[in-house]
């Protein structure tokens, strides 16, 4: 303005002024309400300041932590990678990202995203840690595939086994096993314990499709139509 005032330009500047003036304000009251875990109401807050400020790596970072907090990985998952693009070398975002998909039970896609860590800072710890553990998981579950294909159903049902050992605190890698292990029981004509398994596997998911099909196998070795 000083170099070159106009009426229109002192008009554009003030509005930017009195926007930014806005933002600070909902900046503070949005890290207000994260201190008091009022969660969802930061998040509103964020949705306003970041329809403008779209490039701030630090408040998307922050909104990815309140959607964690509300039961929303997906969206968290959604920040934390614009994050990881906007803000260089950031191995945190990262690492939250492998952390989420390993929760979610989704580990070749966690192993992909903790090895972007890895690739920016080989000597992160968190990221190693993280690193070795869904590697060893990854390789059992595929392992364990591999032998199902080749129909070698009791070597599948203890790899499966060792899965449920690596992963006892993230229930539903036991779940998925568990399924699994159904499976190979009945495709092994085991039909007492398939039954017992798949049921394990449906009192947790009552319409899980693949545990209902293999019971279903199971109880026809038994004679047990109606069932």
């Amino acid at each position: 303005l000083k170099s070159n005032p106009s009426n229109n330009e002192e008009k554009e500047a003030q509005t930017q002024l009195t926007k930014s003036d806005e933002l600070q304000r909902l900046h503070s009251q949005a890290l207000s309400a994260y201190k008091q875990e009022d969660y969802e109401a930061t998040i509103s807050l964020l949705d306003e300041i970041l329809a403008v400020c779209v490039w701030d790596a630090e408040l998307r970072e922050l909104r990815a932590e309140c959607y964690i907090k509300e039961g929303e990985p997906s969206k968290a998952i959604s920040d934390l990678k614009a994050a990881a693009k906007l803000k260089n070398d950031n191995t945190e975002a990262f690492y939250k990202i492998s952390r989420i998909y390993y929760q979610l039970g989704d580990h070749e896609l966690s192993l992909s995203e903790v090895r972007e860590c890895l690739k920016l800072d080989q000597d992160h710890k968190q990221c190693f840690s993280l690193y070795k553990q869904v590697k060893k998981l990854n390789k059992q579950i595929e392992s364990a595939e591999e032998f199902i294909r080749e129909g070698r159903y009791e070597d599948a049902i203890n790899k499966y086994d060792s899965v449920m050992k690596t992963e006892p605190e993230v229930p539903i890698y036991t779940t998925r096993a568990k399924e699994r292990i159904c499976h190979c029981l009945s495709k092994n004509q085991q039909a007492t314990e398939a039954i017992k398994v798949c049921t394990e596997v449906l009192q947790l998911e009552p319409a899980n499709v693949n545990a209902l099909k293999d019971r279903a196998e199971a109880y026809l070795l038994e004679d047990l139509y109606e069932e």
